[in-house]
Formats: C-alpha cells, sequence, structure tokens
C-alpha cells in the first residue's frame, strides 16, 4: 500500500514504448520539466528516472551560463519563457528543482508560476521511501531516499522531505517546507508553511514550528519556535526573527 497522494501527475499510466533520448519509454506516462538546474534538481531527475512515474523531459533555470548544458543527459533549455514551447512539446508537468538551505520564499514562487501558466505539480517519491498507507501527501512534495512520513501524518504541497528524514506519526507539515537531510520529527508536530528545519536537526514531539521558522542543522527542540524565528543549538535557542534587525 502507498500513502494517499492528492491529484497529480505522481502515478504511472498504462504505456506503450516510444524513442527518447535513445532509449524506450512509456509516451503515455506525463512528460514534466525540472525548474532548477543544481544539484538538488540532479537528485529529482535520478529519482524519477528509478521511480518511473513521470518521465523528465528538460531543465529550465534563470542563471544564462547554464543554457545548453546538460544535467543527467537533459538539455537546459534555457528560461520560463521556454515553458509555451515545451507545453507545445507535450510537456504537462513540473518538478520544483529548487533546493534550499532556510527560505523557501523562492519554491514557493517557483511552484505557484508554474501552475499560473498551466502545468500540473508532479511528486516525486523514491523506492526507498517509506510512507504509511494512512498520511496524506500534497502535490508537488518530494520524499527522497530512505525518508519516513508516519500515520496519520498530513503534508502540504511542494514539500521537500530529503533524505533518511524522519517525520512521526500524526505530523502537519504545511506547504513548501524543507524537512533536510536526517532531520528527525517526532510524533504530532506541527511545521507551518514555508519553515526549514536544517539538516540532522530534532524536534521534540508536539511542538510547533511557525511559518517561516528555520531550525539550525542539529539543534534539538524542545520548544515551540515562533513565526520567522531563527533557533540554533542543544537545546536550540532563538537566533533572530526573520524581517526584524
Amino acid at each position: 500500500m502507498t500513502c494517499c497522494y492528492e491529484n497529480g501527475l505522481d502515478r504511472m499510466c498504462p504505456w506503450e514504448p516510444r524513442l527518447w533520448g535513445g532509449n524506450e519509454v512509456p509516451d503515455k506516462r506525463p512528460l514534466c520539466v525540472i525548474l532548477g538546474g543544481g544539484g538538488h534538481a540532479a537528485v529529482l531527475i535520478e529519482t524519477l528516472i528509478l521511480e518511473g512515474g513521470a518521465v523528465p523531459w528538460a531543465v529550465l533555470d534563470s542563471n544564462k551560463t547554464l543554457w545548453g548544458q546538460q544535467l543527467c543527459g537533459l538539455p537546459i533549455r534555457g528560461g520560463d519563457e521556454k515553458i509555451s514551447d515545451l507545453k507545445a512539446e507535450g510537456v504537462v508537468g513540473f518538478v520544483v528543482g529548487l533546493g534550499g538551505t532556510g527560505d523557501n520564499d523562492p519554491r514557493r514562487r517557483l511552484f505557484l508560476h508554474a501552475q499560473g501558466v498551466g502545468l500540473h505539480p508532479v511528486a516525486v517519491r523514491h523506492p526507498s521511501a517509506i510512507c504509511s498507507p494512512s498520511a496524506h501527501v500534497g502535490e508537488g512534495t518530494v520524499l527522497l531516499a530512505g525518508s519516513i512520513v508516519g500515520a496519520h501524518t498530513t503534508v502540504g504541497r511542494n514539500v521537500i522531505i530529503n533524505s533518511g528524514a524522519v517525520v512521526e506519526h500524526d505530523g502537519h507539515i504545511g506547504d513548501h517546507v524543507h524537512i533536510a537531510s536526517g532531520a528527525v520529527l517526532a510524533s504530532t508536530v506541527t511545521v507551518e508553511e514555508g519553515a526549514h528545519i536544517g539538516a540532522g536537526a530534532v524536534v521534540r514531539q508536539s511542538i510547533r514550528v511557525g511559518a517561516g521558522a528555520i531550525v539550525g542543522a542539529g539543534a534539538v527542540v524542545i520548544r515551540d519556535v515562533g513565526p520567522g524565528q531563527t533557533v540554533v543549538g542543544v537545546p536550540a535557542q532563538p537566533l533572530s526573527v526573520r524581517g526584524r534587525p
């Protein structure tokens, strides 16, 4: 059994083979574009290939120095102005390939822009990720290698549950959140929209992490974190609040 996904291009369709890049691929599987041409995008391309769902077709990135290059064998075709060309080629889906180390707003804007031009978010799940059948996972969310999503957990849209991260049962993860590699969220933790949980951080059960907050790498969170607040250390202590001097 698999976790419950929102409607989106996240499941394999029946297919007949066709030629793509010298290899046979299912021509009824949806084609998607990767938005972002960095390291996180490369991880997602490899995961999509392993998963066997939507077919990664091309990469778009605003960095002009990358145009004409390739990422994992896919052409970096240009910036957002190429979306209409890709749609004409049959691309219907998108994956946000932009990672994040704290500020998840660029990922949020990219997600909403792609939806606004008529593309559909693709959920990505590594074959080694474990997701409870009673969990609910939103559109465009990414579950990377070795990640775990526990029973009755709700995960929003455009979330990254990175490699080896654990979200235990009855958690609530808002839209556009990044749970970085190796982070562990105990049961009944709430992480509000756009927050970032750093690599290797641990969040005690029943804690709330506010919208846009940042939990530093390796921190141990034993009390609630306010919106926009940055906390670091063991136990985690406030460092700053975003938007304040």
